[in-house]
């Protein structure tokens, strides 16, 4: 499916509304650097048009690459459920957790991305192609040529080998690709880049609300803003680990009154997200406490307003790629309890700008410290949000794309703005 740029995932946003944010200088900046790709069309290409951090990322970014004079466009591959079963086990399995991963999985993959690189259309200048979903789709370079990039949204620094092995055949066929982190990168013989990912402060799920809204979500939840809140907002996944943060909640509250709210959704890609849902509803049964909140697609607001009116948010993480929910707790001001794994280690500094967790235990304390100190989270809050907009706003991850499209082109060339 590929949607017309013109009528897809429109934003209300225009690059001049970012001003008082960033300052005047990053947006002639951006437009100085979208001018040297006049005339090119970058493809992005993903697996889902809803849920998760990519499809977030690039509802926002495009239609601003528009604005720029950029063609970007964004299309999705297709797949029924037992293709993305067998993604969703690689995905598990690239972030290091144990799968049975068969010879029939593997064709699988192969025979679903054949089909799609036969009915997809192939219409840029760059084709951007978004983790391990659509990598296959690098086979058609011997057709139509191009630049092509693959971007890896996920840690995939200690992966089953045998998974990466696979992958890694069509990674290294690339131009280039691009990582999150410098720790979550393997050894590849193509250039490499090193962007973090963003979050946009304008759109619904960042920018300032006022407070009759977030009462309204208050209300129709049955939450008590009066009663200290501890949320998690993350699609239901086993690698968010909603059960320990249920077991890290029960430790705090037989000392300190407070609630705990798990509010996500599903993916189309996973399919697995309906059974931890299930699982965290029956764990969490019976303790009024705890609520399990299913938000549908589009709920920016509300999630916006659960993250403002909450006084620690936790993402207490198995595995994680960058973790956007991070950024976008520390833009809100609010003290941020995560574990120390993937890219949430870029984000909190611990003690400075966020507390990090090792384990249930660790969780535990660190919620039992911010509610018994609340000049320390407050202070914790502040430090956060700055730490966000220095270094994980969209205008800065804007320029870095552009400047990577550059590179492409000319590959010598060093840029200074």
């Amino acid at each position: 499916m590929q949607l017309d740029k013109e009528i897809y995932h429109h934003s209300k946003a225009k690059l001049q509304d970012y001003v008082p944010l960033v300052g005047r200088g990053t947006i002639e900046a951006l437009n100085a650097l979208a001018g040297r790709l006049s005339g090119k069309v970058i493809q992005n290409i993903n697996s889902t048009y809803t849920g998760g951090g990519v499809a977030e990322i690039l509802t926002r970014m495009t239609p601003l690459l528009n604005q720029l004079g950029v063609d970007a466009r964004w299309t999705t591959i297709k797949g029924d459920d037992r293709f993305f079963s067998v993604t969703k086990k690689f995905h598990n399995a690239l972030h290091g957790k144990i799968e049975s991963i068969s010879s029939e999985d593997f064709s699988l993959f192969l025979e679903v991305s054949r089909k799609n690189i036969e009915e997809l259309q192939f219409n840029g200048d760059i084709i951007f192609v978004h983790d391990p979903q659509p990598v296959v789709l690098i086979s058609k370079r011997h057709e139509i040529g191009e630049k092509w990039l693959w971007r890896c949204h996920i840690d995939v620094s200690n992966p089953d080998e045998k998974v990466w092995e696979f992958i890694q055949n069509y990674v290294v066929q690339y131009d280039a690709t691009v990582f999150s982190a410098p720790n979550f990168t393997r050894r590849l013989p193509n250039r490499q880049f090193l962007i973090h990912p963003s979050i946009d402060p304008l759109s619904d799920k960042n920018r300032e609300l006022p407070q009759e809204i977030i009462d309204s979500v208050l209300n129709k939840y049955g939450l008590d803003k009066e009663k200290p809140m501890i949320i998690q907002i993350s699609r239901f996944d086993y690698l968010k680990d909603p059960l320990g943060v249920i077991d890290a909640f029960e430790m705090v509250r037989k000392n300190i009154p407070c609630q705990l709210v798990l509010a996500g959704g599903t993916a189309t890609d996973d399919p697995e997200s309906d059974k931890v849902l299930e699982e965290a509803k029956e764990r969490a049964s019976g303790n009024p406490d705890i609520h399990i909140l299913l938000i549908p697609p589009e709920s920016d607001i509300e999630i916006n307003a659960l993250q403002r009116s909450a006084t620690i948010i936790m993402q207490k993480s198995i595995k994680e790629g960058f973790g956007l929910t991070v950024t976008e707790a520390l833009w809100k001001g609010k003290p941020v309890v995560a574990s120390a794994v993937g890219g949430i280690q870029l984000q909190i500094k611990n003690r400075f700008t966020g507390l990090l967790c090792h384990s249930i235990d660790g969780a535990a304390y660190a919620l039992r410290l911010l509610l018994s100190n609340p000049e320390y989270a407050r202070w914790l809050g502040k430090n956060g949000q700055e730490h966000v907009r220095q270094n994980f706003l969209i205008t800065r991850h804007l320029k870095d794309y552009l400047m990577l499209f550059i590179s492409l082109y000319h590959p010598q060339d060093v840029i200074y703005l």
